[in-house]
């Protein structure tokens, strides 16, 4: 038996087929509209930023040489081909970036243990007061909103060259920016325990110690992590400021046109942060399955 499809009457087909052409429309306009916005924003940043298209093009083969140059030793030999005048310098090297490592910790572990303290006063389900939330956030929007590279200037100048500097604006920054992080994933903390133990009497000390921390901990303690990671890369640039770490001498070879020395102290820094990338991702990686597991 043929089966009958049912035909709309013209005039309702034809408001439909209206409604669909309108909505189209709206849509490509809506398109449009964003893809110009993009492109007068692209144009004015390009402005702003003195793009130069002719400029980049006729002087590209500079950048392109210095690579070059900085893979060819003094003698005018090829790096790899004798690796022991390369490295030359191999020890003196990772023990600064050792160095930068410590820094990039100890700059971690203070922010973070800061971070910690802060975030649950700038929770806005588990700070104690609005003012203490306010003023809480705002000193963390100070810390993280000023790059590591200025305070390190700022701790240059107040304790000279050398470690501590780098150790300071890294903490602060890492204060700033973990505790943005740590109070966001408190925020999303399921409050009924909390609730739970305040309705028997509890304090906020004691209601936030047992009720929020073991649920926010391992979320804690990965993020540190990938701040670590970000603190090592950074511990780098402090040292072009003198800061401490292996950027020191970085800064000075580029500035001495010692070439093959930029070449083996960078790839020195690729090793590292790769190393310690896959070390801590790893590690991370674990937290969230045994956080997704339980």
């Amino acid at each position: 038996m043929p089966i009958s499809v049912p035909k709309l009457p013209d005039d309702r087909l034809a408001a439909l087929e209206a409604s669909y052409a309108a909505a189209v429309s709206a849509k490509r306009t809506k398109t449009f509209v964003g893809f110009a916005i993009l492109v007068v924003v692209l144009i004015s940043s390009a402005a702003v930023g003195e793009v130069d298209l002719v400029k980049f093009f006729s002087h590209i083969n500079k950048f392109s040489d210095y690579i070059g140059r900085i893979f060819v030793l003094d003698s005018g030999q090829i790096v790899f081909s004798n690796v022991t005048e390369w490295f030359w310098g191999l020890g003196k090297w990772t023990r600064l970036i050792g160095e930068t490592i410590l820094i990039a910790y100890l700059g971690t572990l203070i922010g973070g243990i800061g971070a910690f303290i802060l975030s649950f006063l700038a929770a806005a389900n588990v700070a104690p007061a609005r003012w203490v939330l306010f003023v809480v956030r705002r000193y963390l929007e100070f810390c993280r909103t000023v790059p590591e590279i200025a305070f390190a200037m700022v701790f240059v100048v107040a304790f000279g060259f050398g470690p501590l500097p780098g150790v300071l604006a890294l903490s602060i920054h890492t204060t700033g920016a973990l505790g943005k992080l740590f109070f966001e994933v408190i925020e999303n903390a399921d409050m009924k325990p909390m609730e739970g133990m305040t309705s028997t009497g509890a304090g906020w000390m004691s209601s936030v110690r047992f009720a929020i921390v073991p649920q926010v901990l391992s979320n804690f303690v990965s993020y540190a992590l990938l701040r670590f990671e970000i603190n090592v890369r950074e511990g780098t640039v402090m040292g072009l400021v003198g800061a401490g770490g292996i950027g020191q001498d970085l800064i000075e070879a580029i500035r001495k046109f010692y070439y093959s020395d930029v070449s083996a102290i960078l790839i020195l820094i690729i090793i590292t942060v790769s190393l310690i990338d896959f070390i801590t991702e790893r590690v991370r990686s674990r937290l969230i399955n045994m956080e997704a597991g339980h």
